[in-house]
């Protein structure tokens, strides 16, 4: 735990009882702060009680007294309405922030020189934030990972100079710390997302930049407009920057040529890594991401053989084009994470083809209509969940498919049509779906589809294979 102590013996209120909100409340009282927590639902509020959180009901509670109002992230601030309690913090002049904040306040109170790596984006944080905490740690380094990725950021290891802290951050974190200021600041790129809680792009951008502002370093993508507009912002203030970029190359950055990762050298454009052997990082999407990766462990002082080493050992994040199992010629991914067209278009322009894809579950907007360019890679698709008719019809007669309806048919039969065909092949779940209609959310399909996987005869764990 990472105590608070720059609100020491001050009245906080805080509000929202979640993971990260019961970690904060706890890293609040540590630090000496005297805490009032909250929450509309009753039964959190009963959870954080019998867990000696101090509560009291913040509907009736008058707001001067307090030093700010600590917002879990992902209650309103702004859009479509801000909260009742941050009307009420509003109206009583007080501040609202979060656990970031807390952080970055603690840091610069504790230890200012500790390295502070923060990761944003629409697309990519958590496997650029993963990759950047493995090639650090890889290298020796004592290394804390967390916030959006799943560890709530004041759970951590207290600050100290020599530890080096690795953070995803989501907007909605940005959002609630108006003072962050990492070592590196790394934005991947930006896509219209979470429109609703920021009113339009403009202001979804606008949040994404107070990341960058106050970074001593900012590793900025520049393949989209936006993000691109964000980098020439930074240039024209003369402020330090690595620009990344898949499109080519680029001034005072990192880029991909296709699988390779390029860095300038001196007057040499020196490949750090070629990707394309890798077992896990596939698709150009990865090559943003370990770009970003590389430019951002540079600018911690790694150097170039641990960067490589750091990269070629990184294991992948579960869910996420994981492979999970071999059988003869045949590699079983977990693509779990696809809940939508867009992420498993990622995946399936990652293989050249002969994919045994199984899809479907609770669909959404569009469909795999987006994904018509990618069905000549697909040897057969598997389709399973509410989805499977709608699917169905979009294939016709261009991919040959079997409804299957469940997980647990489509696994085996899909690994048994890719074994048959006696050659090089991907059993690839990507599901373009969200998992709700069969399972609670898509770690649970992909551990689902990992354990039948396995279960097949024949099929090794990919690491004991690979």
């Amino acid at each position: 735990m990472i105590p608070v102590t720059s609100l020491a013996d001050q009245r906080v209120a805080l509000f929202g009882l979640g993971g990260s909100g019961l970690a904060t409340a706890r890293a609040l009282v540590a630090g000496g702060a005297v805490v009032t927590a909250f929450d509309d639902d009753p039964e959190k509020v009963e959870a954080a009680e019998r867990q000696g959180v101090p509560t009291g009901d913040l509907t009736t509670a008058d707001f001067a007294p307090f030093a700010c109002l600590v917002l879990a992230p992902g209650v309103p601030l702004t859009h479509p309405a801000p909260h009742w309690s941050v009307e009420k913090a509003r109206a009583a002049g007080i501040e609202v922030i979060g656990d970031i904040e807390l952080f970055a306040r603690e840091r610069r109170k504790v230890a200012p020189a500790a390295p502070f790596i923060a990761i944003t984006g629409t697309n990519g944080k958590s496997t650029t934030t993963a990759l950047i905490a493995h090639m650090l740690r890889q290298a020796g380094r004592d290394v804390q990972l967390g916030g959006n990725i799943g560890t709530a950021i004041l759970s951590l290891d207290p600050i100290t100079a020599d530890r080096t802290y690795v953070v995803e951050c989501s907007s909605y974190q940005i959002d609630l710390a108006p003072t962050i200021d990492p070592s590196v600041a790394v934005l991947l790129n930006l896509s219209p997302d979470h429109l609703d809680r920021h009113g339009d792009m403009d202001g979804y951008a606008a949040v994404k930049e107070r990341l960058i502002a106050g970074a001593e370093l900012a590793v900025i993508g520049v393949d989209d407009a936006w993000s691109s507009a964000i980098a020439d912002r930074r240039a024209a203030a003369g402020l330090p920057l690595k620009r990344i970029s898949t499109h080519g190359s680029v001034k005072d950055g990192i880029w991909a040529i296709g699988q390779r990762v390029v860095e300038p050298i001196g007057l040499a454009q020196t490949v750090i890594i070629d990707l394309s052997s890798h077992a896990v990082l596939r698709g150009v999407h990865n090559a943003q991401n370990v770009a970003a990766a590389v430019a951002a462990t540079r600018g911690v002082s790694l150097g170039l053989d641990e960067v490589r080493a750091g990269i070629m050992s990184f294991p992948g994040l579960a869910h996420r084009m994981e492979p999970v199992g071999r059988i003869g010629k045949v590699t079983i991914v977990n693509d779990s994470k696809a809940t939508n067209a867009d992420a498993a278009a990622k995946a399936l322009a990652s293989y050249p083809g002969n994919i045994f894809w199984i899809l479907g579950g609770k669909p959404k907007a569009g469909g795999i209509e987006p994904l018509a360019g990618f069905f000549p890679r697909i040897a057969k698709a598997y389709l399973i969940g509410e989805a499977a008719e709608a699917f169905a019809a979009t294939l016709g007669s261009v991919v040959p498919f079997e409804t299957c309806g469940t997980l647990e048919a489509a696994v085996p039969a899909a690994i048994a049509d890719a074994v048959a065909q006696g050659r090089d092949a991907t059993v690839l779940l990507s599901p373009a779906c969200a998992s709700f209609d069969q399972f609670r959310n898509f770690e649970i399909r992909g551990d689902a589809f990992r354990d039948l996987a396995l279960a097949v005869e024949g099929v090794v764990p990919f690491k004991e294979n690979s």
